[in-house]
């Protein structure tokens, strides 16, 4: 069994908590064959619609198709919606206790797809700061659960939902089981990029190439610009590591007190990257919670995102394919040892 079948064996039941933004993707699938005489637009005939777990939902999603098990804590409105989405998780059999029942709307967001692109996008939701009350009920859930679980994710989509109130509190109390019992949960962090001190005393953050940039202050095209700019999000955020997702380029990996690794993609197609970045929190969560180091569950989430990207729509990945991809392609595992290369410029 190979180093990376051996760590996918070990995320298997593993327990999440995913904290932060629910969506609903809605896609609408058609096909084109003219121009509307009414306006220079497409005209879409519609062949068939679906319902999926989008934002933190899809984390879950992602956690779940590994083989471990999650619960997803956020607001959700009491809506049609918010009850379509409560059956889709009941159908993969996860607990819907954490869900809290907002005034707002559930988020929904719709995308248009025909030939395999996407023509539009339109979003239904009400962003902005949460209900006391809404975030109230989190806490009180997260306070009551936090040491049943070998990790806790936060998925920011920056609806209002993931406010600093919520921050202080979740990691009190992940200090608290540290201090009764000496068990340290990864804290691990999919950011957007305002108010960036909500996010201070996380265990490791996983923003994207532009969100790097503006988190940081710092524009970079190579490998010493990014060290400064993985370096800076370091000190600010007061994490233990960085872990930047930069698209063709693959990943970059910067621990304190280490030196930055950076890890090449391993995708061969990429059709969509909707819901990529939950594809890699989800994967790099696992990771450590089975106790592997950074660069090993990083690793790890890269080769997750390969897969994912190749799809369209939001997608999820599973271990047959993860370990398909290993087998099939030998510099697979050599991405998997984090020793990746970077040209200076």
């Amino acid at each position: 069994m190979s180093k990376l079948e051996g760590l996918l064996q070990q995320v298997r039941g593993k327990k999440i908590l995913v904290v932060g933004d629910i969506i609903v993707d809605h896609f609408v699938w058609g096909t084109v064959s003219r121009i509307s005489p009414e306006a220079p637009v497409p005209v879409v005939n519609v062949t068939r619609e679906e319902l999926l777990l989008g934002g933190g939902a899809n984390v879950l999603h992602n956690i779940h198709s590994l083989g471990a098990e999650a619960v997803l804590c956020g607001i959700i409105g009491d809506d049609e919606m918010g009850s379509r989405l409560q059956s889709l998780l009941t159908g993969l059999g996860a607990s819907t206790a954490g869900l809290v029942k907002g005034k707002r709307p559930t988020t929904v967001k719709t995308r248009v797809v025909a030939q395999g692109q996407q023509v539009v996008r339109f979003d239904r939701e009400q962003a902005g700061e949460a209900s006391e009350v809404s975030v109230a009920a989190m806490i009180r859930f997260i306070g009551e659960n936090v040491s049943r679980f070998d990790a806790i994710i936060i998925s920011d989509y920056y609806k209002g939902v993931i406010n600093r109130s919520l921050m202080k509190q979740l990691l009190a109390e992940v200090d608290a089981v540290a201090e009764k019992t000496g068990r340290k949960i990864p804290v691990v962090v999919d950011p957007k990029p305002d108010q960036a001190d909500r996010f201070y005393g996380a265990t490791v953050i996983t923003p994207n190439h532009h969100e790097a940039e503006k988190m940081s202050g710092v524009s970079f095209t190579n490998t010493r610009e990014l060290k400064i700019a993985a370096e800076t999000l370091l000190e600010k955020v007061g994490c233990q590591a960085v872990l930047i997702t930069r698209g063709e380029a693959g990943m970059a990996l910067f621990e304190k007190g280490r030196e930055l690794v950076t890890i090449a993609t391993i995708a061969r197609e990429v059709f969509d990257v909707t819901g990529a970045g939950d594809t890699v929190i989800a994967t790099l969560a696992l990771g450590l919670a089975a106790g592997a180091p950074f660069a090993e569950a990083a690793a790890l989430a890269n080769i997750a995102a390969g897969v994912v990207v190749g799809k369209v729509g939001t997608a999820t990945v599973n271990r047959e394919e993860i370990i398909s991809l290993l087998h099939g392609d030998e510099t697979v595992e050599r991405a998997f040892t984090g020793d990746g290369e970077e040209d200076e410029q």
